[in-house]
């Protein structure tokens, strides 16, 4: 029985060597980088919006809460007045102003949301700090406020 391997330069055709390998690998590093950054930025942009959503719901539920209860929610009750009735107040809605919720949801990045009234931008204030969880920064770190997001009810 005769043996078909092919001999090219003398030696057998068993695989790849070392360098071709190098190569592959290297190519396939620089793609990985280039379409994960696109991807991380993509991330980026939808985390902001989900939060820009998720202020904008906040602030149709203090706008629902002032119209029942004649006034905003106080800084000591906040955000958790739109799903557990202040003590004191009369007219809040029995079903909360949250659909759904049981809790304040926190924002994209895992952070907390806050409410001030009356506030420093507009009549109450809705924000959260972004990804670094700190005031100030700039693109995904950016705070987000209720005042800066377009079509605001308070502009």
């Amino acid at each position: 029985m005769t043996t078909l391997v092919r001999k090219w330069n003398g030696r057998s055709n068993r695989g790849f060597t070392l360098v071709e390998l190098m190569v592959v690998i290297v190519i396939l590093a620089l793609l990985a980088g280039l379409v994960g950054n696109n991807v991380m930025g993509y991330i980026a942009k939808a985390k902001i919006t989900t939060a820009r959503s998720q202020i904008k719901m906040f602030e149709g539920a203090i706008s629902a809460f002032k119209l029942d209860t004649g006034h905003y929610p106080d800084n000591a009750d906040g955000l958790y007045a739109l799903i557990e009735e202040p003590p004191g107040v009369t007219g809040w809605n029995s079903e909360g102003y949250l659909e759904n919720m049981n809790d304040i949801p926190k924002d994209p990045w895992g952070g907390d949301y806050y409410y001030q009234y009356p506030g420093d931008y507009a009549k109450f204030d809705i924000w959260s700090y972004g990804a670094d969880g700190q005031e100030g920064g700039e693109d995904e770190d950016a705070d987000i406020y209720n005042s800066d997001i377009a079509g605001s009810e308070q502009e």
